[in-house]
């Protein structure tokens, strides 16, 4: 029996585990083979980069595995960042890790990161300990765990969008099962709970089944390398792993399913540890239990059906556009008219204003209207010598054109199908409940006006004979 570790969340420490430790004693699991990690959050310098080499090392000189020995883990919250970083850094790690189990996974952080850093969060969640680190929160672990932050999109580009896969149905990748509580916290707790969420994680940001979706508005160069096969103005990047859908749990918040969880999701997660072929993997999902949990997220259900867009916006060099936002709606007669679930809930990156989390609930979208759904796109720069232009923004209309302040206004119809880059036959749809989507914005930036002499740039004129 390979070794089993347990990796707890942020603030948190490994004797939050004793439950399941215990519990999956009692469904026969060999208790020798169980290993509780413990690891810093709340000091202000240690990121999870080095909590995931720290924890490589701890597995080899406490726990006693060979460099390429498996073994299989369960993860809680912040854990599953942990262990993804851990399994991004060597491409030669998945093939030892047998079983990934997440228990309501900050997979792409959480709405709580960001108040965690304010003084109120030091002192709720911060290091209580008189020294160095007093009232510390873990500041690198929290702008990791922010919404829509530089950690998750980058990880995320290298195990969830890369090229080999890294999540998969055999014994090269781990086998992974994901698991969240249905409810918000109660007493007092309820008022940091947000809609979509078990009190602390997103259930649309647990999932592994993110998609990368280009809005690439700039004008086209001949010496462009991406210009080449490119399917229109939106498109879908090629995606290598695979479905692994959500289960919910219910009755259960983020600290619950750990500290209390139900006995048909131990079983479950009992099970799951047993898998080792594609087919077995298959059999699990199609277990009644199974089946019958996932039904508690069926399309208009009272739990919702929630999405996640994580959406950076940079200009054709690459540079950050910090002060835009976007609206997906209906254009009628010219008119924009916006669709208020997309943009009801919007997070700015604390670290990059560039990067922008949406978080929205499917069903506030009207299925029985069969009208062209368009998005539209505000960028400023914030000055007039220099502004944001690109596909549409040259006609002469109210709309799509650089205003002389510097912000450009314009809308593109986004297609029911979106091409996948380099497959003309496959499309995704863009909104699929409890997934989190990439979204990368392109816009051309250049100094005013577009024609002619700019603001930003002049030669000296002399008079002839002068000089």
């Amino acid at each position: 029996m390979p070794k089993l570790i347990l990796i707890h969340g942020y603030s948190d420490h490994g004797e939050s585990f004793n439950t399941w430790r215990d519990a999956l004693g009692k469904e026969g699991y060999d208790l020798s083979a169980i290993h509780t990690c413990n690891y810093q959050t709340l000091t202000n310098e240690v990121t999870l980069r080095d909590i995931a080499e720290g924890f490589d090392r701890a597995l080899s000189v406490e726990v006693g595995l060979e460099p390429d020995e498996e073994f299989d883990v369960i993860v809680h919250s912040t854990g599953m960042l942990v262990i993804r970083a851990w399994l991004a850094t060597y491409a030669g790690r998945r093939r030892r890790l047998n079983h990934l189990i997440a228990l309501a996974p900050a997979t792409f952080g959480s709405p709580l990161a960001h108040k965690g850093r304010s003084w109120l969060g030091a002192i709720f969640k911060g290091n209580k300990v008189l020294g160095p680190d007093f009232l510390e929160a873990g500041d690198c672990i929290l702008d990791g765990l922010e919404l829509g932050g530089k950690f998750t999109w980058d990880l995320a580009h290298i195990d969830l969008l890369g090229e080999k896969q890294c999540y998969g149905p055999n014994a090269d990748t781990p086998y992974v099962f994901i698991f969240c509580g249905l409810s918000p916290y109660g007493g007092l707790a309820r008022f940091v709970s947000d809609p979509g969420t078990d009190g602390t994680v997103r259930w649309a940001g647990c999932p592994l089944n993110t998609r990368k979706i280009v809005v690439d508005l700039t004008k086209r160069r001949a010496d462009r390398k991406d210009d080449i096969d490119m399917p229109g103005r939106i498109w879908a990047t090629p995606w290598s792993n695979i479905d692994i859908p959500l289960v919910p749990v219910k009755d259960r918040d983020h600290g619950s399913i750990l500290t209390d969880p139900p006995s048909e999701l131990v079983s479950m997660v009992r099970s799951a540890l047993a898998v080792s072929t594609r087919d077995e993997w298959a059999a699990w999902h199609s277990m009644d239990i199974v089946r019958h949990a996932v039904n508690n997220l069926t399309p208009g259900g009272e739990v919702g059906q929630w999405q996640q867009f994580v959406v950076r916006a940079t200009d054709e060099r690459g540079d950050p556009i910090t002060d835009y936002y976007l609206e997906i709606g209906y254009l009628e007669n010219d008119e924009f008219e916006k669709i208020d679930a997309f943009d009801a809930d919007v997070h700015t990156y604390s670290g990059d204003k560039s990067f922008r989390c949406f978080h929205m609930n499917l069903n506030g979208f009207n299925k029985d209207d069969h009208r062209d759904r368009w998005l539209r796109v505000v960028a400023s720069s914030g000055t007039k010598l220099v502004g944001y232009y690109g596909e549409g923004s040259d006609k002469l209309t109210t709309r799509g054109v650089v205003n002389p302040d510097g912000t450009w206004d314009a809308q593109i119809k986004l297609p029911s199908g979106i091409p996948v880059r380099g497959d003309g036959e496959l499309t995704i749809d863009p909104f699929y409940p409890f997934t989190t989507t990439l979204v990368e914005l392109r816009l051309d930036r250049e100094p005013l006006p577009l024609t002619g002499k700019n603001l930003v740039v002049n030669f000296l004129s002399y008079e002839q004979g002068e000089g």
